[in-house]
């Protein structure tokens, strides 16, 4: 028994526990990963969001050139994106509006959670599709610029 009790002081005495120093190192490191980390996977996110918004918007695009081919023509500006998922009402030609709409579950919302902007006719082609950015307001430059078809 005494022997075992010897041991155990020799074990104790031995053992060590991590220093302030060791410590502050261990979380020096972790943060310079994380730095690295943060700065090479935010500028991928926001590319990933402009590359989302292009498309959809070619979904989209694709989606009113098959109601376009159904309908004789492209919803207007106040009938919207939403004439995609549901029959717009007073449609003239609603027997040739496809069974569940063009786009399942509506038109997507752009990455920064606002819905894409229609317009018939359109400005830069025959009808515009668009998002205004990030910043979610007309113009801007950078990720804040507006992206459309």
């Amino acid at each position: 028994m005494k022997e075992m009790l010897r041991l155990r002081k020799n074990i104790k005495k031995t053992q060590k526990g991590v220093t302030l120093v060791e410590l502050l190192v261990v979380l020096a490191i972790l943060a310079f990963i994380s730095a690295i980390v943060v700065v090479n996977v935010l500028p991928e996110r926001d590319r990933a969001a402009v590359r989302k918004v292009e498309i959809d918007i070619n979904v989209i695009d694709s989606a009113l050139d098959q109601y376009r081919l159904d309908m004789v023509a492209y919803p207007t500006t106040d009938q919207g994106l939403d004439a995609l998922a549901t029959l717009p009402a007073g449609s003239a030609r609603a027997e040739r509006y496809r069974p569940g709409g063009y786009l399942r579950g509506g038109a997507p919302l752009d990455p920064w959670g606002a819905p894409y902007q229609y317009r018939y006719p359109g400005k830069i082609g025959v009808v515009d599709i668009f998002s205004f950015g990030a910043d979610g307001e007309v113009g801007g430059e950078g990720l804040n610029a507006d992206i459309s078809n």
